[in-house]
């Protein structure tokens, strides 16, 4: 299986209106609960009135889309970098998921996952 790289930093906010996120935006996701606004999108481009913020981040995209019978791609990723003491925060669109890293352990990370025979691209 391969995983992208994605080249910019990436920020975890929550956001008290989704007016507040720039929907031009080249990259980001909204989650939206009856507790929260959640929003991931390049460091750049987030607001600068968020309720919490968490920057650092750096990212992966599983290359391809998932079929929706496929069955734990997520728990193999997220197994084998746990196994290395590294969190992750996982977003999933209809066609794929993102796995993202903090920035201090994104190239132990990579090595990691290549360690385990996913090819990074």
């Amino acid at each position: 299986m391969k995983l992208k790289k994605i080249d910019y930093n990436l920020t975890i906010c929550k956001v008290q209106n989704v007016s507040d996120i720039d929907m031009t935006s080249e990259f980001y996701f909204i989650g939206k609960t009856d507790e929260e606004i959640s929003l991931v999108c390049r460091t750049e481009d987030a607001p600068s009135n968020t309720v919490e913020r968490d920057d650092g981040w750096k990212g992966l995209r599983i290359q391809g889309t998932l079929d929706f019978s496929l069955i734990g791609i997520l728990s193999k990723l997220s197994g084998i970098l746990a196994d290395c003491g590294i969190g992750i925060f996982a977003v999933s669109t209809y066609n794929t998921d993102y796995i993202l890293v903090k920035e201090e352990n994104y190239n132990q990370a990579i090595i990691a996952l290549a360690s385990r025979g996913y090819l990074i691209v």
